[in-house]
C-alpha cells in the first residue's frame, strides 16, 4: 500500500494543465477542439447571456479531465421549459444522431446560481468522454457521467472535495438500496432500476480509476488517449469492445474483466476496497468519515484536486 502515494501523485504530475477555454460568440475553444452554443431564439438577450455564462462554465469544468473537449467539435442547445420543477435542469441528454449534441431544457426563471448549483450540465459534458453504448452499455455510460459530474465539479472549485466524496457516497447508498436481484446486464436495457445502473457503474469507474493510479495512470490519462485514437462522435461502439480497447490502451487494467463481473452481479458491488484505499468509512448515523492517513489523504487529493 505505500507504493500507493506516489503513484497517485504521479498520475497526477503526468496531466497536462487544462488549456485555456476560448470564448468567441457561441462557440468554445480549447485544445484545438470546439464546443458550440446553441441557445433557443425565444430566449431574450439578457437571459441569453447568462445561459452562455453559465455553459461556459460546465463546459470549463469538463476540461479538469484532461484539458481539452473529448471530441473534435459537439454543440451544447439550450432551451427554456415552463415547468414547475425544484430542479433548475429538469431534463438533459445526449444525442448522437448524425452531429453530437447535448440537449439541456432549462427552467424558466431558473437563477444562475441555482444553474450553478445544478450537476446536469457537468453530467451530460461527461458524456462525451465515451462512445454511444446502447440500452445494454447504459449503466457505463451513466456510471462514467455520475462518476465525474462530482470529481469534476470539485476539481473546478464549485464543490468542495469532501462534500463531492460525500454525495458519491449518498449515489451509492441509493444504489444499494435497490433490491430486485436481477443482473445489472438486465436491469441496463430495461430501463429499470435507474439507481443501481448509475451508481453500480459509478462504483466500477472508481473501481478502475483507482487500480489505474495504483500503477501511475489514471482514468483520465486513459480516456485522454482514447478520445485521441478511437472516439467518435457517432456510431456505436460495444460495451465490451469499449471497455477491451481501454484495457489495450491501458496495457491491461482489467477493464474487460470486471465489466463481465459487474454486468452479471445481481447485487451492489463491494466498496470495501476502494473505501479502504481512500480512508472512508460510515458512521453509525449515515455520515462519512474521512481517515488522516497519508496514502488515504494523498488519493483523496489526487483525484479531487484541481487542474
Amino acid at each position: 500500500m505505500r507504493a500507493l502515494v506516489p503513484a497517485c501523485l504521479l498520475a497526477a504530475s503526468v496531466q497536462a494543465s487544462p488549456n485555456a477555454l476560448e470564448i468567441d460568440g457561441d462557440m468554445l475553444t480549447a485544445g484545438g477542439r470546439t464546443l458550440r452554443i446553441s441557445i433557443a431564439p425565444e430566449i431574450d438577450a439578457t437571459r441569453t447571456r447568462m445561459l452562455r455564462e453559465w455553459i461556459a462554465e460546465a463546459a470549463r469544468a469538463s476540461l479538469g479531465a484532461y484539458g481539452r473537449f473529448p471530441l473534435e467539435e459537439a454543440t451544447v442547445r439550450i432551451s427554456e421549459v415552463d415547468r414547475r420543477s425544484d430542479s433548475p435542469v429538469p431534463w438533459g441528454q445526449t444525442s448522437r444522431r448524425g452531429s453530437v449534441a447535448v440537449l439541456l431544457y432549462v427552467r424558466k426563471g431558473a437563477s444562475l446560481e441555482e444553474l450553478r448549483a445544478d450537476w446536469t450540465a457537468v453530467h451530460e459534458l461527461s458524456h462525451l468522454f465515451h462512445p454511444y453504448l446502447g440500452d445494454d452499455g447504459r449503466w457505463l455510460a451513466e456510471g462514467l457521467a455520475s462518476y465525474y459530474q462530482n470529481v469534476l465539479r470539485a476539481r473546478s472549485g464549485s464543490l468542495g472535495e469532501e462534500e463531492v466524496w460525500r454525495r458519491l457516497d449518498a449515489g451509492f447508498g441509493r444504489g444499494q438500496r435497490e433490491g430486485s436481484g436481477l443482473r445489472l446486464d438486465e436491469l441496463s436495457p430495461g430501463r429499470r432500476g435507474t439507481m443501481r445502473v448509475y451508481w453500480a457503474g459509478a462504483a466500477y469507474w472508481l473501481e478502475r480509476d483507482l487500480a489505474l493510479r495504483r500503477a501511475g495512470s489514471s482514468l483520465d490519462d486513459v480516456l485522454s488517449r482514447y478520445s485521441d485514437c478511437c472516439l467518435r462522435g457517432s456510431g456505436a461502439v460495444a460495451p465490451e469492445d469499449f471497455v477491451t480497447q481501454l484495457d489495450r490502451i491501458a496495457g491491461g487494467a482489467g477493464f474487460r474483466d470486471r465489466y463481465r463481473e459487474y454486468a452479471a452481479s445481481r447485487e451492489f458491488p463491494s466498496l470495501d476496497s476502494s473505501y479502504a484505499a481512500l480512508g472512508l468509512a460510515r458512521s453509525a448515523d449515515g455520515g462519512l468519515r474521512f481517515s488522516d492517513r497519508a496514502s488515504a489523504v494523498a488519493l483523496r487529493r489526487a483525484i479531487m484536486q484541481r487542474r
